[in-house]
């Protein structure tokens, strides 16, 4: 029930519920729902960050607590049992503290209070349908993730870290070749202080942007501009290599066969330049990979591609396979490009792949391509020759050079998942 200023009474909370999380825009307690109010006032420990505590004012009766630095949710943990609210800007589930404390506490013991994300808020000052909309967080994120969201009339909304973001992202832009893209910087969305400034990324130049901030990029790339394609098989020279990397029809053939899913992790053993490991995290925000290289240069190299080609995310392990495989997490997917046959490696990731996964694996040598056939006679799986030609320039007229054959082995490992699963 309500009292007579109609603040639900906290008591009509659901039993073991414990903690209350709120979220909280720029408008302060004003902007916040009676439950949401109530929730506030009848926590004995309030946590939230220093404005955070600030917006909801008079509403912290109980203990405020300003998180710690570096952040951590020992304290809201440490509290269980007690009446707990936590207190996080906007959609506290999207990019927020909420995504967090649900790794650790169950949803039945939580009650949640969104306010409108500063997604939300900006589709809604520029009239952008948010299902047509990239959004993006690059709060405490490398800006190289930008890179893949680089689409000519791509609408993108970016969360940045400060007041810098902005100029950042319109350099970054700039730098790819979509200079002509529309930039609009959106400051303390819903509050008294709400400012909207635009301006072209090449032309960037708004001064004393506020901290709390979220960027609208509207892209126009240039004719020529390295927009990286939404298919498989990149170009080769989008990658630095020494010549040790899956070329690119290959390539796009090779992802087919490894079949990417949802949440899935990849292990590239012998992973040259890395660019089956990028593509393969290029495919979904959702996937993880592991690329495994045991020369010091390549490591390097792969590290670099990565980041520029928008994932600078995937790890990569320096060390030579099967010894640098030990203790890495179990892959879902494993792909050998290379030392498939040295002593101890097919074997070493035959035994770490789990039940129901996949691995393929690629050879160009007689030793290679006699090891993928001996384990598609005792194993099974399937074997495709893979054989391309180029045109080459032949004494003023063109023909045909073929590149070396591939043969590669698709296996799926028996387990609850199958072939078709």
């Amino acid at each position: 029930m309500a009292d007579a200023e109609g603040i639900i009474a906290a008591d009509t909370a659901p039993a073991g519920r414990w903690l209350s999380i709120v979220g909280i825009g720029e408008d302060g307690a004003d902007g916040l729902s009676p439950a949401a109010r109530a929730a506030i006032s009848a926590a004995e420990i309030v946590f939230g960050g220093a404005r955070h505590l600030a917006l909801a004012g008079d509403l912290v009766t109980g203990e405020g607590r300003v998180w710690p630095s570096p952040f951590s949710l020992d304290g809201v943990l440490a509290a269980r049992g007690r009446s707990v609210c936590v207190l996080a800007s906007g959609d506290p589930f999207l990019y927020g503290v909420g995504a967090s404390l649900a790794r650790h506490v169950p949803a039945a013991e939580m009650a949640a209070f969104p306010a409108p994300s500063a997604f939300a808020l900006a589709a809604a000052r520029l009239g952008w349908a948010q299902q047509e909309v990239d959004m993006v967080s690059l709060h405490g994120r490398p800006l190289a993730r930008l890179r893949p969201f680089l689409q000519d009339g791509a609408k993108l909304l970016l969360l940045t870290s400060d007041g810098e973001g902005p100029a950042q992202v319109a350099a970054f832009a700039t730098a790819h070749g979509c200079g002509a893209s529309r930039l609009t910087v959106l400051e303390a969305l819903g509050g008294p202080a709400e400012c909207i400034r635009s301006a072209t990324a090449e032309a960037f130049d708004l001064k004393d942007v506020a901290a709390l901030n979220l960027v609208a990029l509207e892209v126009k790339a240039a004719p020529g501009a390295p927009v990286l394609p939404l298919a498989a098989g990149l170009a080769d020279d989008l990658f630095e290599h020494d010549g040790q990397i899956t070329k690119r029809e290959v390539r796009a053939l090779t992802l087919s066969s490894l079949a990417p899913r949802r949440g899935e992790l990849l292990w590239d053993i012998g992973a040259g330049a890395g660019s089956i490991a990028i593509e393969w995290l290029l495919a979904h925000p959702s996937l993880s990979a592991i690329a495994i290289e045991g020369h010091g240069e390549r490591a390097a190299r792969i590290g670099r591609n990565a980041s520029r080609l928008g994932v600078p995310h995937l790890k990569v392990v320096e060390g030579a396979a099967p010894g640098a495989l030990a203790g890495l997490p179990t892959p879902d997917v494993i792909f050998i490009g290379g030392g498939a046959s040295e002593p101890g490696v097919f074997d070493t990731a035959l035994k770490a792949l789990k039940p129901g996964g996949r691995m393929v694996a690629n050879a160009v040598t007689l030793e290679t391509e006699a090891l993928l056939i001996a384990a598609h006679a005792g194993l099974g799986g399937t074997l495709t020759r893979i054989s391309l030609a180029r045109s080459v320039a032949v004494k003023g007229m063109t023909g045909w050079r073929p590149a070396m054959p591939v043969t590669q082995w698709r296996w799926v490992k028996p387990g609850a998942m199958g072939e078709g699963a």
